[in-house]
């Protein structure tokens, strides 16, 4: 239905139609103070991440856990064939009874000749050779024992241990592969703190909220809470979603709050002046955001682009655009022009 402004013929009986004029509603612009809500939804991970590996090449033989299995920091996780560790452990061992024996006689050799000198039945150098015999033969032992330490250790590094309690989030490894030092057969989130994280836009971090504490709440129960404050803000923009990283440390993680659970964080910007006009009064002009101006003296309305704030509800929030005390038109846009003259029905004050 369109609306059009009518005037009343000169005795009062029959309104006459004036198709020049169209009835528009207006407001007056004011500044409000406002504090925006900040509200996005991430997920629950943990703040630290731990890569396991094997401290030795081999085969795998043996795997024990799957992803999502919580384990113990001295829990086995997964075994190497351990077929050439325990030769080498075997071979340590012999080696350290040969050179026991050899200490056992090279000490009886030492004691006899410590006898034969104290009675003048041997001579010096005799005595000398015995002595270094046993330093020797001490020494080898000593080199032995060092090697069946290493031999031991090589073994049980034929077993995989996380050395931290936490939850499997990956696995990449199959009973059969041979693996090198060092590579990553999994990742451990560790138990202890979690974090909210979310994906921000960057625009939003231009104008810091008003701190750093933000309520949490589980998506899927609403009822379940935390409060965190804001530990990281990545220092790059994603390259494929044009948002920054923003992690927030939470001080309790109810049980709920999984790894991987949607939840939703709530902040406030900090308090600063908008004007705050009615969603109605919003119009796209120039591929752009715009409201319509009434200059009140002509008589005519003109569109103009604005910058929006952010949306509310059933509200919009303008930062730049607009000033005080002017009339914006809020109903009967779509029937207007630049430069068209119009007739107001009722005007407001913005806010009210």
């Amino acid at each position: 239905m369109s609306l059009v402004a009518t005037a009343c013929a000169a005795d009062g009986t029959t309104p006459l139609a004036s198709p020049q004029l169209a009835l528009v509603r207006t407001v007056k612009a004011a500044r409000t103070t406002i504090a925006a809500d900040l509200i996005f939804t991430g997920d629950i991970q943990t703040q630290s991440q731990v890569s396991v590996s094997f401290r030795t090449n081999g085969k795998i033989i043996r795997r024990l856990v799957e992803v999502g299995d919580h384990v113990k920091a001295d829990q086995v996780l997964a075994q190497l064939d351990p077929q050439e560790q325990r030769a080498n452990l075997n071979n340590a061992q012999a080696t350290l009874i040969s050179a026991e024996a050899l200490l056992t006689q090279a000490k009886i050799s030492f004691k006899r000749q410590e006898a034969l000198l104290a009675g003048g039945f041997t001579t010096r150098p005799s005595y000398d050779d015995a002595e270094q015999q046993l330093r020797v033969t001490q020494a080898s032992v000593e080199s032995s024992k060092a090697a069946l330490g290493t031999a031991q250790e090589q073994l049980s590094y034929t077993e995989l241990r996380a050395g931290v309690d936490g939850v499997v989030l990956s696995r990449s490894f199959e009973v059969g592969q041979v693996v090198q030092v060092g590579q990553t057969v999994l990742s451990l989130a560790q138990d202890g703190p979690r974090d909210a994280v979310f994906n921000v836009f960057e625009a939003v971090l231009a104008a810091p909220p008003e701190s750093d504490t933000v309520d949490v709440e589980l998506q899927a129960d609403p009822k379940v809470r935390a409060v965190g404050s804001v530990r990281e803000i990545s220092p790059s923009v994603d390259a494929a979603s044009g948002t920054v990283r923003v992690k927030v440390g939470l001080k309790e993680t109810p049980s709920a709050m999984t790894l991987g659970a949607i939840v939703i964080g709530r902040g406030k910007f900090r308090p600063r002046e908008a004007v705050v006009l009615p969603w109605s009064a919003l119009y796209r002009w120039a591929n752009g955001a715009a409201v319509w101006i009434r200059d009140p003296a002509a008589g005519t309305v003109s569109p103009r682009s604005v910058t929006i704030d952010h949306y509310g509800d059933g509200s919009i929030a303008l930062s730049a655009g607009v000033e005080p005390g002017e009339e914006v038109v809020t109903a009967g846009i779509q029937l207007l022009r630049p430069g068209q003259a119009v007739s107001v029905a009722a005007t407001a004050e913005a806010g009210r």
